[in-house]
């Protein structure tokens, strides 16, 4: 079915596997980002939480690494490996359940913590799941497998705000809240009842526990410079519609085009960058990404214009498009041993690279004000650049 002369596209629709991983990824990215930009909302107007108290939210994001870690070890050591993508997907739906019935300020909070964090670590075994499938079935085409399945994700989280907006107008938050659990419990439906075995590799000895700990390094290096070229998306989102809105002067449609025009070359750029990862290597193309995104946080820290704000955002556009379609697929070679644990520690820095970004954007903004705060994220962008060098460098000097 892989032959290596087709089209990824091809090979996602034809694998029965890829195709419902598609679909999947498809419905939780709707259901998570028909809720999350209410979740402030929510707290604040149902549970009368007072706004400072709510935005310290999203520093439960801190407990993903160790839910991720904890969910990919175990997802490695058993058979199955959708076993893990069914029970964090049982356990996120639960959560939000939980979420919608909250009657106190303190229980999302821990909601939050203690089943939310877990639930994320479906999306990342359904990636080491189609690791699994592509050891087995090799392919020219990898990255642009991953990419493809990946798309699903970001064109829900395009649909997701808009369709939770109208949902929660009409219906409610609670309501919104429920209907996020339902779609987080109706990924399941599309993989169904099938079973995706743990790649096991016959030609190699199966790595002994301490081994396993010693070549988690480069993984943890890796996923720690991502987190440094993440952290400025949150200040982005957190203060680049207010430095429009006061500084700049900008209408709210022309606001709303701003901050909507990076998901969708965000989603035209994931098939490009997968295919210059293909032909240049994975490790190089990360770099270029991370190089767009330092052009783009310098085009916000110099802007006095919507224009410069556009080109910030197509330049940032590059850089996720980069850790969008290859990020998992490196952190998993970097630990073949365990292409779970690396699955979930890399997605869980997308959260953690969240809450790291809030307190540098709320600790910046107030020494240096605006816009002037987004040479931070810049600094930070600029050592993850030498750090992908160093690990390209070092990844090219090992023996094949």
């Amino acid at each position: 079915m892989l032959d290596r002369s087709e089209s990824a596209l091809g090979i996602v629709f034809r694998s029965t596997f890829y195709r419902s991983a598609f679909f999947s990824l498809l419905i939780a990215g709707i259901g998570l980002s028909a809720a999350t930009p209410q979740l402030t909302l929510f707290l604040v107007r149902e549970l009368g939480t007072p706004l400072p108290v709510a935005g310290l939210y999203y520093v439960t994001n801190l407990a993903a690494p160790i839910a991720g870690f904890a969910v990919g070890r175990w997802s490695d050591r058993a058979a199955n490996r959708l076993l893990w993508f069914r029970i964090c997907s049982v356990v996120g739906a639960l959560g939000w359940v939980a979420m919608a019935s909250a009657t106190a300020i303190w229980m999302p909070f821990v909601i939050s913590a203690l089943a939310l964090s877990v639930a994320g670590g479906s999306m990342a075994q359904l990636f080491a799941a189609c690791r699994d499938e592509l050891s087995r079935h090799p392919t020219r085409a990898e990255n642009r497998v991953v990419a493809t399945v990946r798309m699903a994700f970001t064109v829900g989280w395009m649909l997701g705000p808009v369709l939770g907006s109208w949902f929660g107008g009409v219906f409610g938050l609670r309501p919104l809240l429920l209907a996020t659990a339902a779609c987080v419990f109706a990924q399941l439906i599309p993989l169904g009842r099938q079973r995706v075995e743990r790649y096991v590799d016959t030609h190699t000895d199966e790595p002994t526990e301490r081994r396993r700990i010693d070549h988690m390094l480069p993984l943890l290096i890796f996923t720690g410079v991502c987190v440094l070229a993440m952290t400025g998306d949150t200040i982005k989102f957190g203060y680049l519609p207010i430095y429009m809105a006061e500084q700049l002067h900008v209408s709210d449609s022309m606001r709303g085009a701003v901050i909507g025009i990076q998901p969708l070359l965000e989603l035209a750029l994931l098939p490009l960058v997968a295919r210059l990862a293909d032909r240049f290597g994975a490790m190089r193309a990360m770099t270029a990404g991370a190089v767009l995104g330092l052009a783009g946080n310098l085009a916000y820290a110099l802007s006095t214009s919507v224009l410069g704000l556009f080109v910030g955002q197509a330049l940032t556009a590059g850089l996720w498009a980069c850790a969008g379609a290859l990020g998992v697929s490196i952190a998993q070679r970097l630990y073949p041993e365990g292409v779970g644990t690396a699955s979930g520690v890399f997605l869980s820095a997308i959260p953690l690279g969240s809450a790291i970004g809030g307190t540098i954007g709320g600790i910046g903004v107030a020494a240096i004000g605006l816009p002037h705060v987004f040479f931070i994220p810049a600094c930070l962008t600029s050592v993850a650049i030498v750090a992908f060098v160093i690990l390209g460098n070092r990844e090219r000097a090992e023996p094949a």
